[in-house]
């Protein structure tokens, strides 16, 4: 899916429409010591059954989002295109 580098759209900190910057959204990678992670890798740990919470249906498609900075004020706001879809981002060069 193809989308403009650069957009007319509405920034809710100058409160009017003006060109945004359009950025494709990525992942930061997940932090190892986080108290949930910790909490399911004790859990995990020895002779047991399965640990609740775990995932019944895995997701096909992902939603597709991207961030747009203003160009007059640097707000940053995330936006997701469309539902979910297969087809990954681009941006048309």
């Amino acid at each position: 899916m193809k989308i403009v580098k650069e957009t007319n759209t509405f920034c809710p900190k100058c409160n009017k429409h003006t060109p945004h910057v359009v950025n494709i959204y990525s992942k930061k990678p997940e932090l190892t010591f986080n108290m949930g992670k910790r909490r399911r890798e004790r859990k995990l740990q020895g002779y047991v059954g399965k640990v609740k919470g775990q995932a019944k249906v895995k997701k096909v498609s992902k939603k597709q989002k991207v961030i747009l900075e203003c160009k007059e004020c640097k707000y940053s706001v995330e936006r997701v295109i469309g539902t979910r879809t297969k087809k990954k981002l681009e941006i048309k060069r």
